[in-house]
């Protein structure tokens, strides 16, 4: 039986996915094999040597030390594209909200006072100052073109928007999905200057850290709305507030609220709730469980963070090797080695690599002793080892 310790709420379409009758799954298991959480910070805790795997229920994982799970061979699972119609659905409102100037108007009706008559007088006499933009006509950029980019850009094009898109790493599906009238900027600065309202889809990374910076605001048509449903540190905020306090930008339309964000009426930020609909929980959680199952049932790898995609289907009565390891030259020759010199025929073998980490599956059609496995793990370089039996029939 496989054990898997929850660290947050997981969603029940979710956990329904991992069947009672081969595995334990709660808050207080003990030696898992495998963590499965949502916004639980690993980084205060020490993580049992028995995790064989971690699944974040959602796409960002910076609450998950990925770096050392890696030197661990433990590969760390995301839910990407899960809660993209989430977060587009909050970019578009976001994106509502500013061009109709409509937060600083609900605030104004809030504090309104009178009878019917007086207030009907100041309601016609203050919405003057709240008018606002159509958006058909206007132009977007989008920065990032992920599944939620990829959704965000396409949903302003049926409003009626010009769409200017970049991400010089787009992968081959999400062009697939891409409207084909989505222009293709050249660079960050291109789709920046083009931009009325521009829309950060982008990860948190060194290169991404306050790349929306005073130069890059001074750069996009005014008044400008940009929209941040990434990551808060992906934007400069003094640099969005001296922007706000120019006039150079209308609205900062952000999930991520902050103490020197607070008070300003030009700024408009939701508490974090990019991904707080019951679709999105529900889809994120069910993607990571398939994943984390399919990992320990199967030793296969899809939408790993630190590991490269890993798919090779096993047939009936194969035992298998899963080996992770540093991707130096002869580690395939020295797996490949071990195994002859125990008189195991490989039936079927996948080896692949993402920068400094590779994985390597091995089907044999005989039992695998647990001493092999002993010895490849103590090759230099190996970072884990595990055996999959061959399913019972």
């Amino acid at each position: 039986m496989y054990k898997i310790q929850t660290l947050n709420n997981i969603s029940t379409l979710g956990l329904e996915r991992l069947p009672a009758a081969r595995y334990l799954v709660g808050p207080s298991v003990l030696e898992p094999d495998a963590l499965l959480l949502r916004s639980a910070d690993l980084h205060k805790q020490s993580i049992p040597a028995s995790v064989k795997a971690i699944g974040r229920a959602g796409a960002g994982t910076n609450n998950i030390p990925v770096k050392l799970m890696s030197a661990r061979g433990v590969p760390v699972f995301n839910a990407p594209g899960a809660n993209a119609n989430a977060v587009k659905e909050l970019v578009l409102a976001g994106m509502l909200l500013a061009a109709r100037n409509i937060a600083p108007a609900l605030q104004f009706v809030a504090g309104l006072s009178g009878d019917d008559a007086t207030l009907h007088k100041r309601v016609e006499d203050g919405k003057k100052n709240f008018t606002g933009m159509e958006l058909p006509g206007r132009t977007l950029g989008v920065i990032g073109l992920g599944a939620i980019g990829v959704k965000v850009a396409n949903a302003a094009l049926e409003l009626g928007m010009q769409v200017w898109g970049y991400d010089p790493a787009m992968t081959v599906q999400n062009a697939w999905q891409l409207n084909s009238g989505v222009q293709q900027a050249s660079s960050i600065d291109d789709v920046v200057a083009r931009a009325q309202f521009l829309s950060v889809h982008v990860p948190l990374l060194d290169a991404t850290r306050g790349f929306v910076n005073a130069q890059r605001l001074r750069s996009m048509k005014k008044p400008g709305v940009l929209l941040n449903f990434a990551r808060a540190e992906i934007v400069d905020e003094d640099a969005v507030l001296a922007a706000l306090a120019a006039g150079d930008l209308q609205a900062y339309v952000c999930d991520f609220p902050s103490v020197k964000l607070q008070g300003n009426s030009k700024v408009i930020a939701t508490p974090h709730l990019g991904a707080s609909t019951n679709e999105a929980e529900d889809n994120c959680a069910m993607m990571v469980a398939d994943q984390l199952r399919e990992f320990l049932e199967q030793g296969n790898v899809r939408n790993s963070v630190n590991f490269p995609e890993a798919v090779l289907s096993k047939g009936a009565g194969m035992h298998r090797l899963c080996i992770a390891n540093a991707n130096v030259p002869n580690m395939v020759g020295q797996i490949t080695t071990a195994l002859a010199q125990r008189n195991l025929n490989i039936s079927d073998l996948l080896n692949k690599s993402r920068g400094e980490l590779a994985y390597t599956l091995v089907d044999v059609d005989s039992p695998i002793p647990e001493v092999l496995a002993a010895e490849i793990g103590a090759i230099s370089g190996v970072l884990s080892t595990r055996i999959i039996p061959a399913a019972a029939s």
